[in-house]
């Protein structure tokens, strides 16, 4: 595209943090700098949420794509591998699985992997627990870490991996990487706001220090507040609220210590809520989601505090939310990306990956440059069809968590196990439940194997099968089984412990981490 720098379309991105350094990284990488130009306004005197520090396997992508250098990055992020999230106690106390980032099984005849599991069941064979036939799962318990096989015929290629990183070091190292690559950074405060009488558009911020900065598209990373998108272009609210009650956590950074650094985050439930922890290679992270209207805060703290696996480094730190999203994530001329969209808790690390979504959905459907204050209204409702989607599919995959419980006698756990749920989600349960039948998005999260290891972890349990799962005969079905677990337990017995991975492979060290950007 051959663009003059003048008639560049002007992006301004309004907020840091995770959010807006992720989106600058995405649009210096993926659009053209003659026809794009980026600015991006951050206060040092606004401070980030930044508890965000477990991901989904989508970042390896996003990172890949930015082509950062991935030793480098988790050695400066202080990071860690991940091939999963641990769940502890939320079915009923005592219980435990794992949503490994991998496949359960193979295949066999052309059959998804759960229908012949459930028909061993169901016919009495003998059959390990499913997690047994997830690579990654073992993997998980073994605190184990190896990079997966590229040859998809080896057992070792059936997981992929996500990290765990101190998300204020990974917005600083974006930050580096997108302003040596043509971003403009301004540091201000946004002190008034001005509208295009004509068509209602955001034309341009004041600062406080006087300036004045104009822009064709704005985007909105400023968390909660929703500057824009909710404050100037009064985009509603959908409360989820009644589905996900938690509106509280306490987050507070301890002494590594307990079973060290494992290759995955756990979620323990616990009254009123659950309980995080995420291994970094300086410290754990942990918090307490909890809902005000079954548990009181200070019980909260005292409980985290006490189930520490180490010392704490800091006094807890109290966040207020609401689960929801605006009705739209683009109005007018102005897009919102992270919390200034929506937010949902960090059950199933998905908040950097719907800030990474959006960012890939807004540079496909980008106005083209010298359409002048025009946006086009096909991109936009495209843009806001994607965006109900996405928001959407993680919200009824966390109310399943919290649906399918059998803590009986607890007020949160009894609330949320009765309660009225989308019709979305109800329909889901039952097909499972009828006959092992998963969700398959082409779009969105999860896939299907991330719903069968939820599912099943919390005790939902198949009545039937597909039938054509029996062109195997039980005998043959068995021996595959048996053979399927034995070539997992053999693999993952080699393996290098996740701890000698990361000190071979990246070592993490904050006062060396340079100040120049890293790339492949």
């Amino acid at each position: 595209m051959q663009t003059d720098k003048a008639q560049a379309l002007k992006v301004v991105i309004v907020g840091g943090g995770t959010a807006g350094w992720m989106c600058a990284a995405g649009l210096a990488r993926l659009l053209d700098p003659k026809a794009y130009d980026v600015t991006l306004i951050e206060s040092d005197e606004i401070g980030a949420v930044g508890v965000g520090e477990a991901t989904l396997p989508h970042i390896k992508t996003f990172n890949d794509m930015l082509g950062i250098n991935e030793a480098r990055f988790l050695a400066e992020t202080q990071g860690t591998l991940k091939l999963g999230i641990e769940f502890r106690d939320w079915n009923r106390p005592g219980d435990r699985y794992i949503h490994p980032f991998g496949t359960f099984g193979e295949p066999w005849n052309g059959v998804d992997f759960q229908h012949h599991w459930v028909r061993a069941r169901l016919a009495g064979r003998e059959v390990a627990p499913l997690q047994a036939y997830s690579y990654a799962a073992a993997a998980c318990r073994a605190n184990a870490f190896e990079f997966p096989n590229q040859d998809d015929k080896s057992i070792r290629s059936t997981y992929a991996y996500a990290y765990h990183f101190d998300a204020s070091l990974y917005a600083g190292f974006l930050r580096r990487w997108a302003t040596a690559r043509g971003v403009k950074r301004i540091e201000g405060l946004v002190a008034d706001i001005a509208r295009d009488g004509a068509n209602g558009h955001v034309a341009s911020l004041t600062l406080k220090s006087g300036a004045i900065i104009q822009g064709d598209l704005f985007i909105d990373c400023t968390g909660f507040r929703s500057l824009l998108l909710g404050g100037q272009m009064d985009v509603a609210w959908q409360d989820w609220a009644p589905w996900l009650p938690c509106d509280r956590a306490l987050a507070v950074p301890c002494k590594t210590g307990g079973d060290g650094l494992t290759p995955y985050t756990r979620a323990s439930a616990d009254l009123g809520g659950w309980r995080w922890r995420i291994p970094l290679q300086h410290r754990t992270g942990n918090g307490y989601v909890f809902s005000s209207a079954f548990l009181d805060e200070n019980q909260a703290r005292e409980t985290l505090l006490a189930k520490l696996d180490g010392e704490a480094l800091d006094e807890p730190r109290l966040l207020r939310f609401k689960a929801g999203r605006r009705v739209r994530g683009w109005s007018g001329n102005v897009v919102a990306m992270g919390l200034a969209s929506g937010f949902l808790e960090p059950l199933e690390s998905t908040s950097i990956f719907l800030i990474q979504a959006a960012v890939i959905d807004l540079v496909n459907l980008m106005p083209t440059p010298g359409e002048g204050d025009r946006m086009d209204p096909r991109l936009v409702a495209e843009f806001n069809r994607l965006f109900e989607i996405q928001y959407d599919r993680v919200r009824d995959f966390l109310i399943l968590h919290y649906r399918a419980n059998s803590r009986f006698g607890e007020p949160l756990w009894d609330h949320v196990r009765t309660m009225a749920i989308p019709d979305s989600l109800a329909a889901k349960m039952e097909l499972f439940e009828a006959r092992a039948a998963l969700p398959d998005y082409k779009y969105g999260l999860f896939s299907r194997d991330s719903w069968l290891s939820v599912f099943e972890g919390q005790g939902l349990t198949p009545r039937a099968h597909d039938r054509l799962a029996e062109s195997l005969t039980l005998d043959d079905l068995e021996a595959r089984l048996a053979d399927l677990k034995t070539r997992i337990d053999s693999n993952v017995a080699t393996m290098t412990s996740h701890a000698d991975f990361l000190a071979r492979y990246a070592p993490g060290d904050v006062a060396a981490a340079a100040l120049t950007p890293a790339v492949a």
